[in-house]
């Protein structure tokens, strides 16, 4: 008796076999992009649960989650954040993050939450969060920035510079920031010998001339004849506070007397006496309404200081090289107003 055997060049056949084959390697696929997913969740919870620790006080263990919280709590931890109040502001993104499965939402909150870590000066836990976000995403030009921030707070000033790196494959113009990063370097070298030092900071100001304020205020602190040279009086208003602060032993007279401007500055600090009834209009309003001040006899105004980000538009007490709040380079602008001098007092805490 024959047996039948399948024709298996039937193209029918054929058809068949290479739709079963198709479906197989469709489940296939599929069952392998579930497990990849679900392990992806278990590591990013495990990576999580290393942060949730007693400092996050609020208490979300017990709140049940629902999509419309999404909006309000993000809402609540950005103002935890803006009043210090960081360990409810991580509190919040650890919960969101942990209950939201959106991919892009997630990664969103994740940035957030290092950002908040890099303002609360948990610098190890933000560069974390920031390292695991790029695995995911390394073309994410806004987390490779605030990396290089965190190297940079940890004065790791060569891990920031390989960061710059893939942000000009990137095509990000990164020349200031170099030079910021060179700065900070030079000034962080405690074996480089003091006239080096001078040297590359002179060089540093040529190539950017953004870091006037920075270079001058490094040159004051090390060769004090160098740094007059360097000053440029059409600049006084960058670097007024610096300017005015400083003790007068380390005033060059010489310099001073030769410039107008700088000669109304220190006559209105009280360094300078004039010779005559006039004086010279500084161009910086309060400057000049105290060294008329004087002239008239009032002897007891004083320059008070704040600072201004141009970026973002916050002011506060104390100069800073980075925006505390944007992290912008760059961007401090000098505020002075006019206030009665302090009496000094000989008190000590000692």
């Amino acid at each position: 008796m024959e047996h039948i055997l399948p024709a298996y060049d039937d193209p029918l056949f054929s058809i068949l076999l290479i739709i079963v084959l198709g479906l197989i390697i469709a489940l296939a696929t599929h069952g392998w992009s579930l497990y990849k997913t679900q392990k992806e969740e278990g590591n990013l919870l495990k990576f999580l649960d290393k942060f949730d620790s007693a400092e996050c006080a609020l208490d979300t263990q017990e709140m049940p989650y629902e999509a419309h919280m999404l909006k309000p709590l993000t809402l609540l931890a950005k103002a935890f954040e803006n009043a210090g109040e960081y360990h409810k502001s991580i509190s919040i993104y650890l919960y969101l993050i942990k209950n939201i499965s959106e991919d892009k939402t997630k990664s969103g909150l994740q940035e957030r939450l290092g950002n908040t870590y890099l303002h609360a000066g948990f610098l190890e836990r933000a560069r974390s969060i920031y390292t695991d976000i790029l695995r995911k995403t390394p073309r994410n030009t806004k987390v490779l920035y605030e990396l290089g921030v965190v190297y940079e707070m940890m004065h790791k000033y060569d891990k920031a510079k390989e960061v710059i790196q893939p942000l000009e494959l990137l095509e990000e113009d990164t020349y200031a920031l170099k030079k910021f990063l060179d700065l900070s370097q030079i000034q962080a070298n405690k074996s480089t010998s003091t006239q080096h030092k001078v040297t590359r900071l002179k060089n540093i100001l040529k190539e950017e001339p953004k870091l006037y304020r920075d270079v001058i205020s490094a040159l004051l602190k090390l060769d004090t004849k160098e740094a007059w040279r360097l000053i440029d009086p059409k600049r006084t208003k960058e670097i007024l506070d610096i300017l005015w602060l400083l003790p007068n032993s380390q005033l060059d007279l010489d310099i001073i007397s030769a410039n107008k401007q700088l000669s109304t500055l220190y006559y209105a600090k009280g360094y300078l006496q004039k010779t005559n009834n006039e004086i010279t209009q500084s161009g910086i309003f309060a400057l000049d309404m105290l060294a008329i001040a004087k002239q008239s006899g009032f002897e007891s105004g004083d320059l008070y200081f704040s600072y201004l980000c141009k970026k973002c538009k916050q002011s506060f007490p104390v100069s800073f090289k980075r925006c505390p709040n944007c992290m912008a380079i760059h961007s401090v602008e000098v505020e002075e107003s006019i206030g009665k001098a302090i009496e000094k007092t000989n008190y000590s805490l000692l």
